[in-house]
C-alpha cells in the first residue's frame, strides 16, 4: 500500500513540475508586474493548464498527507539495535561491563626488546697544539 502510494506521489510530482514549467510566466512576484488577468487583479478565465496545476497540487497534498499518516501509524517503538541478529548472542541484561582498563605490561627481556642507549653528543676535535688556537673573541 505504501509503495503504491509513493509511486503515485512521485508521478504527481513529475507531472506537476512539468505543467508548471509549461505555463507562461506572468513576470514579477505573484503576477504583480504583468498585465490584466494576473493573480492579484480581477478574475480571469482559468486555462486548462491552470486547472491541471490545481488538480495535481491537490493530489500532491493528499498523497503527502496519506504518506505521513501511514508512516506514523506503522512506526514501531524500539531501536534497530533491539533486532535479533543470527549467530550473535546479546549480553545479559544485568551483566556488568568492565569499567577499568589496565594496559598490558611488556618486560624488555621477555619480549626480546632491548632499549637503545642514547647517542653520545659529538665532541669537537681539539687541536693538541696550543699555538694554533684561534681566540673566540678578538682582542681589543
Amino acid at each position: 500500500m505504501e509503495n503504491a502510494l509513493l509511486i503515485i506521489h512521485l508521478v504527481l510530482v513529475v507531472f506537476l513540475v512539468g505543467i508548471v514549467l509549461l505555463q507562461r510566466s506572468e513576470g514579477g512576484a505573484l503576477g504583480m508586474g504583468g498585465g490584466g488577468g494576473g493573480v492579484v487583479t480581477g478574475r480571469g478565465a482559468a486555462s486548462a493548464l491552470q486547472k491541471a496545476t490545481w488538480y495535481l497540487a491537490i493530489g500532491f497534498l493528499a498523497t503527502s498527507l496519506a504518506l505521513t499518516i501511514l508512516a506514523t501509524t506503522e512506526r514501531r517503538s524500539g531501536s534497530v539495535f533491539d533486532a535479533d541478529i543470527p549467530g550473535v548472542e546479546a549480553p545479559a541484561e544485568d551483566a556488568e561491563l568492565p569499567l577499568t582498563f589496565t594496559p598490558p605490561t611488556i618486560d624488555g627481556d621477555d619480549a626480546g626488546i632491548t632499549p637503545a642507549a642514547p647517542a653520545a653528543p659529538a665532541t669537537p676535535a681539539i687541536d693538541a697544539d696550543p699555538d694554533n688556537l684561534v681566540p673566540a673573541v678578538p682582542a681589543q
